[in-house]
């Protein structure tokens, strides 16, 4: 049976033929070097270049507002009058009418850049929904920051490369250019003071302890506040930073019981941090001390921690104890900052716990409802900016983010932050104001960088890859994000972004510490659509980007250290070989595909699902308009393509002089340069392998192995019976002067039906004495199977499980396959930590009739955040006994409101992947089941991907049977978070740590517990006919976080 289909595979796909085509065309192009040193010194240098020319820019924003906020003078609007004018255009507005205070630019164009609408004659401002653009603060912010638009304006002439430049201020207010119209949703959450690169660049790093008062008097819906403000206070929290959370009542614990000490605030370890807040219950009396004692023992623990500020937030509905002594004791340098927040409406004394926060450098809050949450959890970095003020020059330092999303849809980015501090004189004394403005912020498309690590000459699985100092990925094929409705940063581990393994632990520590370095490892791989693992040899050769903490890494298997480099630089032979590329030539050379690749600047590549040979006659049109030698165009990706083209047309003529066997459906060549093609061309209307090789599943798998590669068509993806076929391919081995190469896979595709004839023919043979000959089409006792590498079954002898070719086994017969795993193959449990799940719901059936209207959580957010803390708390007073439960009920289940209106939420799946292990060719084995028992025997086809099963059937004894094994993706919980925090992944810390001032200024003698600035208390009106059961549908329009 192996000899059959390797002598069938062979002569139809004619391998050795394409090798002697290659040889004939040894005039049309060279073999050049990969030198992985060089070529990761290359892109880190151009990569340093490009953040550099940004930091440049960054340094000139931040001056210039510095100066600008100096010469402004401060202003009181006493009437609509003066405040009328200040002209500017939010982001928000729509229509065409102007309004004052405002405009609506009437340039708008779509941009190429930012593939959007822009105007780059003036900025735009975004103010938070929670925030009155009245105020005199807002009025006096549009003041000074509208000049900064110049600035913009002159950056952009000077790199007209840039793309978002963004002031971010202390007071919430966003000014950006160029530009555009702010994303239209049903809510507006974005708060620039919440983003991931203000956060980063607005305070040093963060060792926060979260005590929370879980005492009898805190409940109901005090205790509601409490958790929503905890979740609040975590969301400002970065990837730098570290906390816990303990709760406290005649004793303290941890929130979350096996986070005994601080853990990273990464996206993972938050949500836990979240679960475990919500199972929080009050009971029993108060004991601050008990609280403070865990808080300060696990802040001065010796473990991985960011080693900068130390905060301590309390959340309590007050109290009598001021914890004096304690303080003495535990904090006499005050060390450690302690922030109280009075949660709730109560009659207690505040004096105690503001005494608390004001004697320990910290700050006191008050949070009376919804409504004062979100300002009251953020403003405490307003406390922590201030010794980065004071430090002045020092602490001005370009710092560049984790990956995100970008709000305007610029897709995957990282940012580059310098603060903006308020230099002016203030005081009897005229002592500096201690400050912080805000944040300055630019932008860097994961676009622009990838095109400075070019990857079209490293093979389809050669790769580079970058990483920050958490180990997070900036550049990485396996970085694909499902969904632009992120609110967190994208951060995935470079161990989680391949399979780990104790050599790239290795790695990934030497390129946090900014080593070079270079390691050849045989490794696991999982393939490109995760249903397959291979164990092949990789080389990782890396070296720091200089003026960042970035590191960068190519990884190349052996046969990717050359590439063919096209040289057919006369139009004769250009024109030649294109001359196959013509859609009226498919009948002759077969179904035709190019990879959808930027070939020339100004011809779009299609989208993943857009019809692939109208891109090939845009790019037919192209070419015979502009020639390859354009500038606008890549020459050598151009000359590359038309290479294989012609090489493969070559191929073709010598295909239509063989007759196709009897259950050849069809052959196929792919290549390197991008050319795939399907002969006859009537089998090329039904392919559906990407255009695009270096992204196809079983081409990548044809490279990294020296067989016959068998793929099923996945069980799940067929449509019709038309799809039950198995694709048969191989790479070539090209060797010219002694090095070999790997440029071009081909292969043909069988039919099942006349395949299956064939497969029991052959296990039917007269002379054959051995048991294999009992494997009969649709025998009653005896079952066969052909099955992959990787599970999927390939071919059956039984009818019934004919239409479930390219299924698992383990859900065919799960029994044998959990046996096969134990023996033939080894599993390995895998995490897609990037997946998309329906969001989790609680169940309301408890929650009863609601006689009243309950407003959606837009309603509750926009009114509670637009009202001012005190008139809110008027509100509840009186309301309280009408609607208030039902109200709070809805807010708390904010999350839930959120993760509804946009769909889908991030989550973890997790998926079993098998791969053979060792070069054992056989396997037999007797399972007893008890009263009776099974055999099976399994040998593995040399040469290919295959491996034959012969088995007693699963009717012969049924106590065997085993539940489902599935291979498919689960949701999954991911690993232990317990174990995770008990051994963290190396990280390194940030150098810059701004966290002392002797001469902090006292922020307890303004006012706390209210927004600096809160729209008018008329709002107050519609919310109260909504809790009055008025059925008024609040709506506001708004764009995403």
């Amino acid at each position: 049976m192996q000899e059959q289909l390797i002598t069938l595979t062979d002569t139809a796909s004619g391998m050795q033929n394409l090798i002697e085509i290659y040889e004939a065309h040894r005039t049309h192009f060279t073999v050049e070097n990969n030198n992985a040193g060089e070529l990761v010194a290359t892109a880190a240098g151009n990569i340093e270049r490009l953040l550099a020319n940004r930091s440049e820019a960054l340094k000139r924003l931040a001056t210039h507002a510095e100066r600008l906020q100096m010469d402004h003078t401060w202003k009181v609007y006493k009437d609509d009058t003066e405040a009328d004018k200040i002209v500017y255009y939010n982001a928000k507005d729509d229509g065409n009418k102007t309004e004052k205070k405002r405009y609506i630019p009437d340039d708008f164009r779509v941009d190429p850049d930012f593939k959007r609408l822009v105007s780059y004659n003036t900025t735009a401002v975004h103010i938070p929904t929670d925030i009155y653009e009245g105020s005199t603060i807002i009025l006096n912010e549009l003041n000074w920051t509208e000049a900064l638009e110049d600035v913009f304006r002159k950056n952009k002439e000077d790199d007209p490369s840039l793309l978002w430049q963004v002031f971010g201020s202390a007071t919430g207010l966003a000014r950006y250019y160029p530009a555009s119209p702010w994303i239209d949703y049903k809510i507006d959450l974005y708060d620039v003071r919440r983003r991931p690169w203000y956060i980063q660049g607005a305070a040093s790093p963060k060792d926060m302890l979260i005590v929370v008062d879980a005492s009898g008097s805190v409940s109901g819906l005090t205790l509601k506040l409490i958790r929503l403000s905890v979740n609040k206070m975590l969301e400002t929290l970065s990837d730098d930073d570290y906390v816990n959370v303990v709760f406290f009542n005649e004793k303290a614990f941890n929130a979350v019981k096996c986070f005994q000490n601080l853990v990273q605030a990464n996206v993972r370890n938050k949500r836990v941090l979240k679960e475990g807040v919500k199972n929080i219950t009050a009971k029993g009396i108060t004991n601050y001390t008990a609280g403070f004692e865990m808080a300060f023992e696990q802040l001065a623990q010796n473990v991985s921690r960011a080693n900068c500020n130390k905060i301590i937030m309390l959340f309590t509905d007050g109290g009598e104890e001021r914890a004096e002594e304690f303080f003495k004791k535990y904090n006499p340098k005050q060390a450690v900052r302690i922030f109280t927040f009075s949660v709730g409406q109560h009659n207690y004394d505040k004096l105690p716990i503001k005494s608390m926060a004001c004697n320990n450098k910290g700050y006191y809050y008050e949070i009376p409802s919804i409504g004062a949450i979100r300002l009251n959890t953020q403003e405490y970095l307003d406390v922590l900016g201030r010794p980065m003020v004071k430090a002045d020059e020092k602490a001005k330092n370009v710092q560049w983010t984790n990956v995100y999303l970008d709000a305007l849809e610029l897709g995957l980015v990282i940012t580059g932050t310098l603060p903006v501090f308020n230099k002016t004189k203030t005081g009897p004394g005229k002592s500096q104001n201690q400050l912080i403005l805000g944040v300055m912020a630019i932008d860097v498309s994961l676009e622009d960088i990838k095109r400075l690590t070019p990857r079209f000459s490293l093979g389809p699985n050669g790769y580079y890859f970058a990483i920050d100092p958490n180990g997070y990925v900036l550049l990485h094929p396996n970085l694909q994000p499902l969904t632009a409705k992120f609110h967190e940063p994208v951060t995935l581990d470079f161990l989680d972004a391949e399979i780990e393994d104790e050599i790239k632990v290795e790695i990934r520590r030497k390129m946090i510490d900014g080593q070079r370095g270079e390691r050849k490892i045989r490794t696991l791989i999982k393939s490109q659509d995760e249903r397959y693992i291979d164990q092949e040899w990789r080389t990782y050769t890396f070296a720091p980007v200089k003026g960042t903490d970035y590191s960068l890494a190519l990884v190349l298997p052996d046969y990717s250290m050359h590439y063919i480099r096209a040289t057919i630089g006369d139009t004769i032979t250009q024109a030649k070989f294109s001359e196959s590329l013509l859609a009226d030539k498919f009948d002759e050379y077969g179904y035709t595909f190019i990879a959808p690749r930027m070939y020339c600047k100004d011809l779009k590549p299609p989208d993943k699902n857009a019809n692939n040979t109208e891109f090939l006659m845009d790019f037919n049109n192209y070419i015979d308009t502009k020639t390859p030698n354009d500038p606008m165009c890549n020459v050598e990706l151009v000359n590359r393509l038309l290479l294989d083209a012609g090489i493969t047309s070559d191929l073709i003529k010598i295909w239509k002089e063989t007759k196709l066997q009897q259950g050849v459906l069809a052959r196929f060549v792919a290549t390197d340069g991008g050319i795939t093609r399907v002969y006859p061309k009537s089998a090329g209307t039904s392919w559906k392998e990407e255009a695009e090789t270096y992204e196809s599943s079983f081409y990548k798998r044809s490279l990294d192995n020296d067989l016959y590669i068998f793929t099923p068509t996945p069980y799940l993806a067929k449509e019709n019976a038309s799809d039950d076929s198995v694709l048969v391919s191989r790479a070539i081995d090209l060797t010219i002067d002694g090095v070999t190469l790997k440029p071009a896979v081909v292969g043909v595709k069988l039919d099942i039906s006349t395949w299956m004839a064939s497969f029991t023919n052959t296990m039917q043979r007269s002379n054959c004495s051995d048991e294999i000959c009992g494997c009969q089409r649709n025998h009653p006792y005896v079952d066969c199977f052909l099955v992959d590498d990787g599970g999927f079954l390939v071919m059956s002898n039984k009818d019934e499980y004919i239409d479930q070719i390219g299924s698992f086994l383990g859900v065919i017969d799960p029994f044998l396959m959990r046996n096969l795993n134990d023996s033939l193959f080894t599993l390995k449990k895998t995490y897609d930590y990037q997946s998309l799940c329906d969001p989790k719901r609680e169940s309301k059936a408890a929650a009863g009739l609601r006689s009243v209207y309950v407003p959606t959580i837009a309603d509750i957010l926009n009114l509670g955040w637009w009202v001012t803390a005190a008139a809110w708390s008027m509100l509840q007073q009186l309301l309280v006994s009408i609607t208030l439960p039902t109200v709070l009920d809805a807010a708390a289940e904010m999350d839930d409101e959120v993760s509804d209106a946009m769909l889908k939420e991030v989550c973890i799946t997790e998926q079993t992947q098998i791969y053979f292990m060792d070069g054992n060719l056989s396997f037999s084995r007797t399972v007893d089941c008890g009263n009776c028992s099974r055999t099976y025997h399994a040998e593995k086809l040399p040469k290919t991907n295959l491996v034959f099963i012969i088995a007693d059937a699963k009717i012969t004894c049924l106590t065997c049977e085993a539940k489902e094994f599935k291979q498919e993706e689960e949701p999954s919980d991911g690993p232990d978070p317990c174990e995770l925090a008990r051994n963290p992944r190396y990280r390194k810390q940030s150098q810059f740590c701004f966290d002392r001032n002797d001469h902090d200024e006292d922020m307890c003698r303004r006012s706390a517990g209210s927004p600096l600035v809160s729209s008018p208390l008329v709002l107050l009106l519609p919310l109260f006919m909504c809790c009055l059961g008025k059925p008024i549908k609040l709506t506001v329009e708004g764009r995403p976080a």
